[in-house]
């Protein structure tokens, strides 16, 4: 029955994470925590959080390119630098004090969000696209340094990213979340085998979690709201102050 009840709780967490992405970002906020209270070593809980990551972004890209929303070849140049990044982080990773990645964890909760809480108010809408030259030299230097956070971390990435794609890059938003998309799942793929490689992936766990963060998704894409938007916001920022602090004492 203990089983059963926790398979459930996955799939819920992973429809709430699915929500969350979708209306206001940061899911990884939400899961990663959940998984270290539900018993998983940190380095394990943060290589499973990664099949959801994964199994998302792989529906998001490929939902974008159906829809002939594409920004290759910036996406694929932006993609190789951060699963460079990637390889360092979680090499980064797999060896860091659990304890420390507990209270690391915390900080960056609280910090991302903050940033989803406002982050939205920066966005740009009618753009001329910068995405040669020295744009996109200068995204490529800066997708590295991301791609070692995604590695290592990667909660609440995603609203970085598309800060920079839609501030630097001057992308209009659904080209600015087909890009991200794209990025995400080439670093998390290079991530993914790190944490394979070294035994640190819960497999049952990480596969209930990505099957609701599915089914989260699908709903909030035909649901979502405004109204609906900044109760997810509110409501994350919450959950996550609670949970930091959880995990800065554990």
């Amino acid at each position: 029955m203990e089983t059963v009840f926790q398979s459930l709780f996955l799939v819920f967490v992973g429809f709430l994470a699915g929500i969350i992405n979708t209306l206001a970002g940061g899911g990884s906020l939400f899961t990663l925590p959940v998984l270290i209270f539900l018993g998983l070593p940190p380095t394990v809980a943060n290589g499973t959080n990664r099949i959801a990551i994964i199994i998302q972004s792989l529906s998001g890209t490929l939902g974008y390119k159906s829809k002939g929303v594409s920004s290759f070849p910036f996406n694929i140049y932006l993609g190789i630098s951060s699963a460079i990044g990637a390889l360092i982080g979680a090499s980064i990773a797999i060896n860091f004090d659990e304890q420390l990645f507990n209270k690391v964890l915390a900080i960056i909760m609280i910090l991302v969000g903050i940033l989803i809480l406002f982050g939205k108010k920066n966005i740009k809408f009618k753009l001329n696209e910068r995405l040669e030259g020295k744009h996109l030299f200068w995204t490529i230097i800066g997708f590295f340094f991301l791609g070692i956070y995604g590695g290592f971390i990667n909660a609440g990435i995603g609203i970085v990213i598309m800060l920079i794609l839609n501030r630097y890059n001057n992308m209009t938003l659904v080209k600015t979340n087909a890009t991200k998309v794209a990025v995400v799942l080439i670093y998390s793929l290079v991530s993914f085998i790190i944490f394979v490689t070294n035994d640190a992936i819960d497999w049952e766990y990480g596969i209930l979690l990505a099957f609701g963060t599915i089914f989260g998704a699908w709903f909030a894409s035909r649901w979502s709201v405004r109204k609906g938007d900044n109760v997810i916001r509110f409501a994350l920022i919450i959950s996550v102050s609670l949970m930091s602090i959880k995990l800065w004492f554990s």
